[in-house]
């Protein structure tokens, strides 16, 4: 028997062997008696282990590798069993930070360009920085989407009732997924609206973040709540405090019950609305939390999150105005000069 025939009867027995297998699929592969109970048992323990384990995690890049690997997998399963939602939300939010963290490298190096007069390279970095922000707000709005549909909650349902909560999982999950939601507006808009996000998300979230309570959540309810009154003002109550003020109060809070989301955000509005008198204030209290913080563990991720965010609004301004970034003894101030001396020292911590 020649090779050529052998190879021939090989193709032909293929064919023979995936006839069975396309039926099969087309018949309905939701009921396969394998991936079905597999899928099951991976969302349950998805749910019940890998998000506690990875919400405590300290170290954020980490999660988002996590989050960008994990929910081809997990939401793969959605072809044979219910989607994992609670789950879902939580891996395409990390997996948004991952793309947001490329953004950031990005508008670095566009800030550094121009500070540096490299008109090509700046124009290049800044192209890519739009880029990666439109990829980040398409996976936070989808983040956001998730969790109103694992609560079933319809956002954009005036009337609609909060849902019920078994746990602070769910209480958190719900939470940061309102969180997202905002965060997706503020990403398109970076990118010239390039992923289209719709921006009834902020009055939603206004409405849903009452739904939580705020003393408990460390501000950020009340927190994103100051966000959206600032967005669209006609959605402010008339009985309703500054929205700055609240902003001071939900970080007040924060550092008290130990996640800091709250300056995060009130850092990122500050930046949105111009004011710079806001901003170098919520970096250096930042800062000068860390000596005293009892950080939640449950939720230590959520922390170091937001001081990703405040360490890029830091090292934004010091490589616009310097050139470089904040260097690591200069950390919660603004100023190139120390404050303790008026003589330039050299600091060998600042070149390692």
């Amino acid at each position: 028997m020649t090779l050529a025939n052998i190879s021939a009867r090989l193709r032909r027995a293929a064919k023979t062997l995936a006839t069975p297998v396309v039926l099969l699929t087309a018949a309905g592969c939701s009921f396969h008696p394998i991936y079905t109970p597999t899928g099951d048992v991976l969302a349950g323990y998805s749910e019940s282990n890998a998000t506690p384990y990875v919400m405590q995690m300290s170290d954020p890049g980490m999660a988002c590798s996590l989050g960008e690997s994990l929910d081809p997998l997990v939401y793969s399963f959605k072809r044979v069993t219910s989607a994992p939602a609670e789950t879902g939300s939580l891996l395409m939010l990390l997996a948004g930070n991952c793309s947001e963290y490329r953004a950031w490298e990005a508008e670095l190096e566009y800030l550094g360009a121009d500070y540096a007069g490299e008109v090509p390279a700046a124009k290049d970095a800044r192209e890519r920085a739009k880029r990666l922000n439109a990829e980040t707000a398409k996976r936070r709005y989808l983040a956001f989407q998730r969790a109103m549909e694992a609560y079933d909650y319809e956002p954009g349902n005036p009337d609609a009732q909060c849902p019920f909560f078994y746990d602070d999982q769910d209480e958190i999950t719900f939470l940061l997924g309102l969180l997202t939601g905002m965060q997706a507006i503020v990403n398109d808009a970076n990118s010239g609206a390039m992923a289209g996000v719709p921006r009834d998300i902020a009055p939603q979230a206004e409405r849903a973040a009452r739904c939580v309570d705020n003393e408990k959540w460390a501000g950020l309810p009340n927190a994103i709540r100051a966000m959206v009154w600032l967005l669209i003002p006609d959605t402010r109550p008339d009985d309703a405090r500054d929205p700055w003020l609240v902003f001071a109060e939900s970080s007040k809070l924060s550092v008290d019950r130990g996640i800091r989301a709250a300056m995060a955000l009130e850092v990122v509005a500050a930046e949105t609305f111009g004011r710079q008198d806001v901003r170098e204030d919520v970096i250096a209290r930042f800062a000068d939390a860390d000596n005293r913080i009892d950080v939640w563990e449950e939720y230590q991720l959520v922390d170091e999150v937001a001081r990703g965010v405040i360490q890029f609004s830091s090292d934004k301004y010091w490589t616009a105005n310097y050139g470089y970034r904040t260097p690591q003894s200069r950390f919660g101030s603004l100023s190139e000069r120390s404050e303790t001396t008026d003589a330039e020292v050299m600091d060998l911590d600042d070149l390692l």
